[in-house]
């Protein structure tokens, strides 16, 4: 089907009284001058919108306007037009007919790429027309490098075909760009920005490779059968970023950085030896992303202002506490950043440093010499600093050198393994660190998760079951009545239901008793205090505010907290007997049973006590 204009475009929105004579003008030279088409000229001029315009040349045409962003599409159909062409013309085939394929494009009254694509496809094409931004999402979206990684894999496997056992002897050192090798790699590395992972996994396995991409924190794998060429992408890899391509039998660490369509990305590698040869694990960072701000990310704005003054205090530690992959150093770092000013002497001890800074200095550990935290946190203190940030609080001495510190005039930053504010306070007296000298120097503790977003394209009104309510309500009472909200799925999301991650946060401010219970050591006292401090508002209910605002769903909230395995069996509670006497007589009876076949209630719910302890 070929639509075609009753006139010129630019005529016939004047004839339509949609944009003026000399409007059309002013659009026209604006072509002139940038070369792009006068529907987008007269966009970036203002005069019509994008809707607007798609909306007018829909009825024009007589072709369907259609918000594909919702809409499952079949990745075979979409194969039917290579990547290339696909965005080079701009139009994306949707569905296939009995008698014609539907086409999707932004600019359907051009016929050349009518004419083209005629001739590429086997059978007639019907045509939509769709926002252009929408086009090149589902480009990313489905045009993924998995056909071309397996490509690449196959030609590299059969070059090896006669050895599976590689020896990186035959590689005769650094190996030119224009290698398989190379270009699979490369593959995967655009694979994985493409959709934006942070991670990426290569793991050998019996008879095959996995490749796997940690997307908004959860893995996304693929398989690749022809599994030796593992040796020849981890000695590429061992290359790249400067390992000993000898040692196979240790693990090793290394750094590389890569570029990829223009935007810097800095890879850190980590090589582990396992049973079927060697795993490769890479943290992808965005150098030319930017670092994230405080706001963005998503720290809620009572709290915001809350850490900002504490930043700007002169001395004392704060200390920012998660697991592994909670955020802790985009936090850090986007607070190095506002105090990153030059009357301000700031200096870093890291392992490893993840991003680089201007005007502060950032030091590397390398205990192999060495240079481990202790050793380079003395000397620290001995440069003149007035802020200092810790990568980790690892070991006794580190914690007592930078508690030290921080009672001597330096404002200290660092980070510890643990899963609430409060048992970061207890775990510094477990390390060692005296009573006294914990209270004296220590500020406040940050507690953070990340949860995943829902995808706002298809964020959908849900209802929780009533095993999710029950917890809801232990978490905030009557916090049921909320609406609530999911992620249907769509290309936006890759079918998910989620895109992006929030940081959750939980702030506890050290108090005068809280530091008398922590000069005495009395663990106990220190928690019953701070369940009681002014604006402690534990992770569990920080958690649930963004699903009660829509940011995020139940499911991530109850995962945040690990309940997902006891909400999946847990009922409503059970209606307990209203005699005390009655009541008695069942927990004696209870006591005295035996023992030995008991087994414990799983559809009974326990009751959490979340002013004492998020249990995440």
């Amino acid at each position: 089907m070929k639509p075609k204009l009753k006139m010129r475009l630019g005529d016939l929105l004047v004839h339509e009284s949609v944009i003026t004579d000399e409007q059309l003008q002013q659009a026209l030279s604006a072509q002139r001058e940038t070369g792009r088409k006068l529907g987008q000229a007269l966009q970036d001029l203002g005069f019509v919108t994008e809707k607007g315009l798609l909306t007018f040349l829909a009825q024009q045409l007589n072709i369907p306007l259609l918000d594909i962003s919702r809409k499952k599409i079949d990745p075979e159909v979409v194969k039917l037009v290579p990547e290339v062409q696909a965005r080079r013309l701009k139009a994306l085939p949707l569905e296939e007919r009995d008698n014609s394929i539907l086409i999707a494009m932004s600019d359907p009254a051009d016929l050349s790429v009518v004419d083209t694509l005629s001739n590429i496809l086997p059978k007639p094409i019907d045509l939509a027309i769709v926002p252009e931004s929408q086009l090149y999402h589902a480009f990313d979206t489905y045009y993924r490098r998995t056909e071309e990684i397996a490509s690449f894999a196959q030609a590299l496997a059969s070059e090896y075909e006669d050895d599976e056992d590689f020896d990186l002897a035959d590689t005769g050192g650094e190996e030119e760009e224009d290698t398989t090798v190379a270009k699979l790699l490369q593959s995967i590395f655009e694979d994985a920005v493409q959709m934006s992972a942070s991670d990426i996994h290569i793991e050998p396995d019996e008879g095959k490779l996995r490749i796997r991409q940690r997307v908004d924190g959860v893995l996304q794998e693929s398989v690749i059968n022809e599994k030796n060429i593992a040796s020849a992408l981890v000695l590429r890899l061992k290359l790249m970023s400067g390992l000993d391509i000898s040692e196979k039998r240790l693990p090793q660490d290394g750094r590389t950085n890569i570029r990829i369509k223009g935007r810097s990305i800095d890879v850190r590698v980590s090589t582990m030896p396992v049973q079927n040869g060697e795993s490769v694990v890479m943290r992808l960072l965005d150098q030319s992303a930017g670092l994230l701000t405080l706001e963005q990310t998503g720290m809620p704005e009572r709290l915001l202002k809350r850490f900002r003054q504490l930043l700007h205090r002169p001395h004392g530690m704060i200390l920012v506490t998660g697991p592994t992959g909670s955020g802790k150093t985009t936090t850090l770092y986007g607070a190095l950043s506002e105090l990153n000013l030059p009357a301000k002497k700031i200096i870093t001890v890291e392992d490893p440093v993840e991003y680089r800074l201007p005007r502060i200095n950032q030091v590397q550990v390398n205990s192999k010499i060495g240079l481990d935290f202790k050793s380079v946190l003395r000397t620290t203190l001995r440069q003149d600093p007035d802020i200092i940030m810790v990568g980790e609080m690892r070991d006794h001495e580190t914690v007592e050198i930078g508690l030290r510190g921080a009672l001597t005039g330096h404002l200290v930053l660092s980070t510890l393994h643990t899963n609430d504010s409060i048992s970061s306070a207890i775990r510094l007296l477990d390390m060692g660190a005296p009573g006294y000298l914990a209270a004296s120097s220590l500020r406040a503790i940050i507690a953070q998760r990340l949860v995943r977003r829902i995808c706002k394209n298809c964020r959908t009104e849900c209802r929780p079951e009533e095993d999710e309510l029950f917890w809801i309500d232990n978490i905030e009472a009557g916090a049921r009545r909320f609406k609530y909200h999911k992620g249907a799925g769509c290309q936006t999301c890759n079918q998910t239901g989620y895109r992006g991650r929030i940081g959750v946060f939980e702030l506890l401010e050290m108090t005068e008793d809280m530091m008398n219970a922590l000069k005495d050591a009395d663990t106990g006292l220190f928690g019953r205090t701070a369940k009681r401090a002014p604006g402690y508002v534990p992770l569990a209910k920080s958690a649930l505010q963004y699903a009660k605002v829509g940011l995020t769903s139940i499911e991530e909230v109850l995962k945040l907290v690990e309940m997902v395995a006891e909400v999946s069996q847990a009922a409503k509670p059970k209606a307990q007997p209203q005699n005390p006497q009655a009541s008695k007589q069942a927990v004696t009876k209870q006591a005295s049973a035996p023992a030995p076949n008991h087994k414990p209630d799983l559809h009974q719910p326990r009751k959490p006590d979340w002013g004492d302890r998020d249990k995440s």
